[in-house]
């Protein structure tokens, strides 16, 4: 196999072990809109969840806003008759979150929650949200999805999960690894699979129902589907040889996978009802990473079949092979965003790999990291963050950056590496 190959299989595989994800802010945009988030008053019981601090901690981390600090709010209304603007507007607020709790039926609560425009003294949005008293933080998560929304235009990503690969080592060459699904936040993390092998490639299905990914389990890499509702798995693919790369149709009828049972990495197309498998690529060069475009046409993937690994596109109906990238010698990993303009990627080039974004209409690249070991781009559903793994002090860990280059922030932990996150679409 060609050396780049062989290169990013043993990072793919070289990961260790992790405390539970926090994130860090470490760039925001030039000016932040200050917000303040109220503590929302609870009547008739006691919450196991701070929602408004959930919400402050969200819109923080966005880089978007700067939440005000609790201990210099000058109250704690709870209602509309309580908010004097202007002890808000002179603390230096744009905007107001306030809220309230209570018990509901069938042992749920409800959380009404306002949004003030400080400066013109009006109320934006409001809402009664119900859920169960043991996920409060959905809650607060619809809670931030609007806020931002309603603030930014964007439509809010915070109730959405990531998955990610993690391992311990328990001694030198003997290995946990885990595949780990979390709050887009890294809060809540639970454990989807463990195993004695590497896991690699996570890959969510478009209604968010269901993983594929690679498992090493049975000695040899194998393609597996798992239903997250039921933790039932089904082993898809497992020829001899490579094995890898699954991705989703947007329709969820198909997965794009990497084999090499005929002796070079090729990329195919399964159908998953009847096991039909189509191959759609055929070159001497190494065909890798496939991924699809949004409205299921056409499959992205990298190649070296031009000397050094590049991104292309194949049209499926015509066969039509387009190749994307021509800027730098190595760019390789394809992710398109929701709409297709924009196709993040890993890009090389004098100081190392970064994380860089392509529009598709001007054919402009723009490198948006400086760290030198990124890899394994990924996109949230709303398209303005990029999640990505590199390395901090040494060890793996995830970290985001907006598709502007404006907002970053880091996931540390504090027992080992993370690798391979993968952003769910909005989940249902």
């Amino acid at each position: 196999m060609k050396k780049w190959f062989i290169s990013a299989f043993l990072m793919m595989m070289a990961v260790t072990a992790r405390a539970d994800l926090v994130v860090e802010v470490t760039q925001g945009v030039d000016a932040p809109t200050p917000i303040a988030v109220v503590p929302f008053q609870a009547t008739g019981l006691a919450l196991n969840e701070d929602i408004a601090q959930i919400v402050s901690d969200d819109l923080g981390r966005s880089g978007f806003f700067k939440p005000m600090n609790r201990s210099n709010m000058l109250g704690t209304p709870s209602t509309e008759e309580q908010v004097f603007f202007r002890d808000w507007r002179v603390s230096g607020n744009d905007y107001m979150v306030i809220g309230h709790v209570a018990p509901a039926a069938n042992g749920q609560v409800q959380a009404s929650v306002e949004l003030y425009d400080v400066l013109k003294e009006r109320k934006v949005w409001s809402e009664t949200v119900t859920g169960n008293s043991n996920n409060l933080r959905d809650v607060a998560h619809y809670i931030s999805d609007q806020v931002f929304e309603k603030l930014t235009g964007l439509k809010g990503a915070f109730s959405t999960r990531i998955v990610y690969v993690t391992a311990k080592m328990n001694t030198p060459g003997n290995f946990t690894y885990k595949l780990q699904m979390a709050d887009s936040d890294g809060a809540r993390p639970r454990t989807i699979l463990q195993s004695k092998e590497p896991i690699l490639s996570p890959a969510w299905s478009q209604d968010g129902s269901k993983l594929a990914y690679v498992s090493f389990e049975s000695s040899r890499p194998a393609i597996y589907v798992q239903e997250l509702a039921t933790g039932q798995r089904q082993k898809v693919q497992t020829f001899r040889g490579l094995n890898g790369s699954p991705a989703w149709s947007p329709d969820g009828s198909r997965l794009a996978l990497v084999l090499s049972k005929d002796g070079n990495p090729e990329v195919y197309i399964l159908t998953l009802a009847t096991g039909q498998l189509d191959r759609v690529t055929h070159h001497y060069g190494i065909d890798t990473e496939p991924t699809w475009a949004p409205d299921g046409q056409s499959i992205l993937f990298t190649s070296d079949r031009a000397g050094l690994p590049q991104i292309y596109s194949l049209n499926l109906p015509t066969r039509e092979l387009k190749r994307l990238t021509y800027e730098g010698k190595y760019n390789s990993r394809g992710r398109l965003t929701q709409d297709g303009r924009f196709l993040t990627m890993v890009h090389q080039d004098g100081s190392g790999f970064h994380i860089a974004v392509q529009d598709l209409k001007t054919n402009r690249l723009d490198i948006l990291t400086s760290s030198s070991l990124d890899e394994s781009p990924t996109i949230a559903p709303n398209g303005s963050i990029i999640m990505y793994a590199t390395k901090k002090g040494g060890k793996g860990v995830l970290a985001g950056v907006s598709l502007d280059g404006r907002v970053r922030f880091t996931m540390p932990n504090g027992d080992g590496d993370v690798r391979e996150p993968a952003w769910s679409p909005y989940l249902q």
